[in-house]
C-alpha cells in the first residue's frame, strides 16, 4: 500500500509544468546571486572583480573585503534563510492542510523574539564567563535557543499517547505566542534607548550582519532540516486526503508530524536567530507556487526552496538600493511585496476576488 501514491496516474501537463518551472526558478536564482553580488554601497562590482581577475590583475583590499567577507556570506545566508523559511511554510501548510498557515504555528517565532529579547535587555547581567563563551553572537544563540524550546514545549502540550493534535498545537501555539509577546512587552517596558533600536532593528529583520561566522553556524543545520523535509513529499501528499487514509496506504503518520516539526523548528530558529524577523516568506511562497504548478509537495518543497531564495535575496537587493548609502531592513520589504499577495490570498478564499 505504501506504493499507492506513486502509482496514482500523473498528470503529464501538471507534471511538466513543475519540472519547467524548476528550472525557470534556477535560473531566476541565478540572477539574483550576480544582482546581490554586484550590487553594494561601494563601488565594488562583481564584473569589475572578474574583468581584474580575467586580465590576471590583482585585487585591492578593499575589493577582496567587499566581495569575499561582506556580500558572499551575505548571499550565502540569504539562500539558507530564504530557502529554510520557504520550505518550512510549505510544510507546515502540508501538515495543517491550511494555506495560510506558516512556521510561526510551532512556536518558533514567538519562542525566538523572547530568547533575542532577553538577550538584548538582560544581556549585560550574564556572568562574564558567559559573555566570553558567546562573544557578540549573544543574541543569534539566546533566539535559537528561545525557538527550540516553545516548540518542544508545544509538541509536548499537543501530543498525547504518542499522537499528536495539530489542532491543539495550533491553538496552544496562539495562547504561547500571547505569553511570550506578554513577557517581551516587560521586558520592552524595561529596556532603555539603546536597547530599544537594537530590539526594533532585530525584529525587522536584516542580512546585514552576515559573517561566515554565522553562516557555517546555521548552515548545516538548516541543510539538514531541508533534507528531512524534502523527504516527507509522499507523506504530506497522503496527509492531504486525511489522517485516516493515510495511515490505510502506507503512510506512519505520527513519525511524519514528528519530523516535520522538528525539521521546521530547526530550519526556521536557525533562520530567525541568524537574520531576526522576516515575514510572509513562508505563507506567501506555497501558495503562489501551487498556483503555478499544483499541490504535489515531491515538487512543491524543492522549488519552494529555490524561490523562497530568490525572492530573499531580490529582497535584499531592494533593500539595499532603495535609500541607499543607508540600508532598509529587510523585513520592512518582504512585508511590502508579500502584504499585498497575503490579502488577495485571503479574498480569494474568501470568494471576494476571482480565482
Amino acid at each position: 500500500m505504501a506504493a499507492v501514491l506513486e502509482d496514482l496516474p500523473a498528470v503529464p501537463d501538471r507534471m511538466a509544468r513543475a519540472r519547467a518551472l524548476h528550472w525557470g526558478l534556477a535560473g531566476l536564482l541565478v540572477l539574483a546571486c550576480i544582482a546581490s553580488l554586484e550590487t553594494g554601497a561601494t563601488g565594488v562590482s562583481l564584473s569589475g572583480v572578474a574583468t581584474r581577475l580575467v586580465q590576471g590583475v590583482e585585487l585591492t583590499r578593499t575589493e577582496r573585503v567587499v566581495l569575499y567577507d561582506i556580500r558572499l556570506p551575505r548571499l550565502a545566508m540569504g539562500l539558507l534563510v530564504g530557502a529554510a523559511l520557504a520550505v518550512s511554510g510549505a510544510v507546515m501548510q502540508g501538515l495543517f492542510r491550511n494555506p495560510l498557515a506558516d512556521p510561526g504555528l510551532v512556536g518558533v517565532g514567538a519562542g525566538a523574539g523572547l530568547g533575542a529579547i532577553l538577550a538584548i535587555v538582560l544581556g549585560a547581567a550574564l556572568p562574564g564567563w558567559l559573555l566570553g563563551l558567546t562573544g557578540n553572537q549573544l543574541t543569534p544563540f539566546a533566539a535559537f535557543l528561545g525557538g527550540w524550546a516553545s516548540t518542544l514545549l508545544l509538541y509536548r502540550v499537543s501530543t498525547r499517547q504518542g499522537r499528536t493534535s495539530v489542532a491543539t498545537m495550533l491553538l496552544a501555539g496562539i495562547a504561547l505566542g500571547a505569553l511570550a509577546g506578554a513577557v517581551s512587552g516587560i521586558l520592552v517596558y524595561v529596556a532603555d534607548d539603546r536597547q530599544l533600536r537594537d530590539l526594533t532593528f532585530w525584529g525587522l529583520g536584516s542580512l546585514a550582519g552576515a559573517s561566515w561566522i554565522k553562516v557555517l553556524a546555521a548552515g548545516p543545520l538548516i541543510l539538514l532540516a531541508l533534507g528531512a523535509a524534502f523527504a516527507l513529499g509522499r507523506g504530506l501528499n497522503g496527509l492531504a486526503l486525511g489522517e485516516a487514509t493515510a495511515a490505510h496506504i502506507g503512510i506512519d503518520v505520527q513519525r511524519m508530524k514528528s519530523v516535520a516539526i522538528l525539521a521546521v523548528a530547526a530550519a526556521t530558529g536557525a533562520a530567525v536567530a541568524v537574520s531576526g524577523g522576516i515575514g510572509f516568506i513562508g505563507i506567501v511562497v506555497p501558495h503562489l507556487l501551487r498556483l503555478a504548478s499544483g499541490p504535489d509537495h515531491r515538487t512543491l518543497l524543492p522549488n519552494a526552496a529555490l524561490l523562497g531564495a530568490t525572492l530573499l535575496i531580490l529582497a535584499d537587493v531592494i533593500a539595499r538600493v532603495a535609500i541607499a548609502p543607508a540600508e532598509l531592513p529587510i523585513g520592512i520589504v518582504t512585508a511590502i511585496l508579500g502584504a499585498p499577495v497575503f490579502l488577495w490570498i485571503l479574498l480569494k478564499r474568501r470568494g471576494l476576488v476571482a480565482p
